[in-house]
């Protein structure tokens, strides 16, 4: 039986619960179109107060995802996977459940209509009572909810994410956010009713509210140690995401909400608190751990660019498909585009754990077009040699390339050596083609590089198209069949993988990716270059399923789905 108060009354919405912003959107539109001026101003102050504070968990998240720039300064060097994405996906309804609390509020006393737009009185009485009711009462509420029936029924879900994320400041039952509510809005109900309140003071206690709050879980540390050393007093005001981080490993310590003074007073603060955050703090600037095993990928198009934890974290925990909302975008992830083709080095994407060893996704900064440049060619060698290079200087042990990264060619040279490794009375059946339509009478297209629809034309009626490229190409077709891209899916074993790969599904990677894992699994030290060794094509095939890897197909897909 569910707890009294620990579900969401919308939880079965879904997307549908952005509905209930509804009246206050069109109340202003109403107003905007039909009067002279925005009446009931309150309705516009209250969506935008929740767009900003949607912005302000968003950016965290984009820092806490950005591991070029946050790799170092981690805590907690696991990764977010997909069960923990799924249950923090609603981690915004409590910004809901506050904005029909302050609709509420402005229906029944209309007079917070007239606040002015700045009174400097107002945020030391709201820093007063903040300091005074909010933190104290924050702190008893909090190590409350830790004694055995509420945490078993109503805290646990918040502490069920094993890795704090920004999003995870909002995972938690109604009822905590019900009490959350009380908290942050005691402060600036009391310093209205003092008649010191004013729209900046609400904007900014509000917005800075939730910044501290992502802030504690962001998982990444961000405030230098060195701050403490030089105003000792200030660690007692505001705690740090290594501090928050202690009470998720400890959980009978550090309580507070924002200030670890009250952790002092109610003896509950960790004594490890300040040597473990010196410790982070100044492990940042060293070098961390050197990945195993690196996946070399690059961008496909703009459009799939955005498909990236740092942009919409629960958007690239699933299977790219183009979606309305990154339409607005395009243009600026165009900008972002020729910015990183001017200036850019390889960077870390994502990584995941597989049996103690760390598996990384490096991106070469290039899009999908700009391997068809001719003049592009150059700077794009130059690019993978240096994440080559790099990644041997770092003692990483094996390293797989991407698609494109691999470069095609169209060298006869380099087809008669193809041509030679088949048998002798089947060297005849292997005939090089530089025009789509010299195949305008074979059913069986190998394609290798991204086609047309009108190279697609050539193909006879009943053609199967089997893909080794990179976007996959338009199922143009319908007299036609179009097989998958060659992929596996990675073993049930693996940790802290929160990425779709592209538009494969959860848990499945590209077979150049899926082939690095197994040849590094194998501890093979020889180099997979040059020509296919057909030879091994059983051997490494019989490796990746000791291996726990599994075939995929749209086949074992929707099976799997089904079971």
């Amino acid at each position: 039986m569910v707890a009294p108060l620990s579900a969401w009354p919308w939880e079965n919405l879904g997307i549908f619960k952005y509905l209930l912003y509804g009246p206050l959107a069109a109340k202003v539109l109403y107003s905007w179109i039909y009067e002279d001026a925005i009446k009931d101003i309150w309705c516009l102050h209250i969506l935008l107060l929740c767009a900003l504070r949607g912005l302000v968990h968003q950016l965290w998240s984009s820092y806490n995802n950005m591991l070029f720039l946050a790799r170092n300064r981690r805590i907690k060097q696991q990764g977010v996977d997909f069960k923990q994405i799924d249950k923090e996906w609603d981690w915004d309804n409590f910004i809901i459940l506050q904005a029909l609390l302050a609709s509420m509020a402005c229906l029944i006393f209309p007079s917070l209509d007239g606040l002015p737009l700045w009174n400097p009185k107002g945020f030391f009485t709201l820093l007063l009572l903040h300091l005074t009711i909010s933190e104290p009462l924050f702190y008893s509420a909090h190590r409350f909810f830790h004694e055995s029936y509420l945490f078993t029924h109503y805290h646990s879900l918040h502490h069920s994410s094993s890795v704090p994320h920004p999003f995870t400041a909002g995972h938690a039952t109604f009822l905590e956010h019900l009490i959350l509510c009380i908290v942050i809005g005691i402060p600036m109900t009391g310093s209205v009713l003092m008649g010191y309140g004013s729209t900046s003071m609400i904007y900014g206690y509000v917005l800075a509210f939730d910044f501290l709050r992502c802030l504690g879980h962001s998982n990444v540390e961000v405030v230098p140690h060195e701050i403490f050393n030089k105003l000792p007093f200030l660690r007692y005001f505001l705690y740090t995401p290594t501090y928050h981080s202690l009470h998720r490993t400890e959980m009978g310590t550090n309580f507070c909400l924002f200030m670890p003074l009250f952790d002092a007073i109610g003896k509950t603060l960790n004594a490890n608190s300040w040597q473990q955050h010196k410790k982070i703090s100044s492990d940042s600037e060293k070098k961390g751990r050197v990945p195993d095993f690196v996946f070399l990928a690059h961008v496909v198009d703009v459009t799939s660019a955005m498909h990236v934890p740092f942009v919409f974290r629960s958007f690239a925990s699933i299977p790219f498909s183009t979606r309305i909302f990154l339409v607005p975008m395009w243009p600026g992830t165009f900008i972002v585009m020729l910015m990183m083709w001017a200036r850019s080095k390889t960077f870390l994407l994502t990584f995941y754990n597989l049996r103690g060893r760390l598996h990384q996704t490096w991106v070469v900064p290039r899009f999908g077009f700009q391997y068809f440049l001719p003049f592009a060619t150059e700077g794009i060698n130059k690019r993978i040699e240096e994440g080559i290079l790099r990644a041997d200087r770092m003692g990483v042990k094996v390293i797989s390339l991407a698609a494109l990264n691999k470069m095609l060619t169209l060298s006869a040279e380099r087809f008669q050596k193809i041509q030679k490794e088949a048998p002798a009375d089947c060297q005849n059946y292997l005939v090089q083609v530089t025009k789509y339509h010299a195949a305008q009478n074979c059913k069986t297209w190998i394609v290798g590089k991204w086609i047309t629809p009108r190279e697609q034309s050539w193909a006879p009626s009943g053609t199967h198209f089997h893909q080794f490229v990179v976007p996959p190409i338009l199922a143009f077709r319908r007299d036609c069949t179009y097989g998958d891209l060659a992929a596996m899916r990675l073993p049930y074993d693996v940790e802290g993988l929160g990425c779709c790969e592209y538009t494969m599904e959860r848990g499945v990677v590209h077979a150049c990716h899926a082939g690095g894992v197994v040849h590094h699994l194998e501890g093979w030290t020889h180099h997979e270059v040059g020509a296919i060794d057909v030879d091994r094509i059983d051997l490494v095939w019989e490796a990746a399923l000791k291996h726990g890897l599994r075939p995929v197909s749209s086949v074992n897909i929707n099976t799997m789905k089904k079971e």
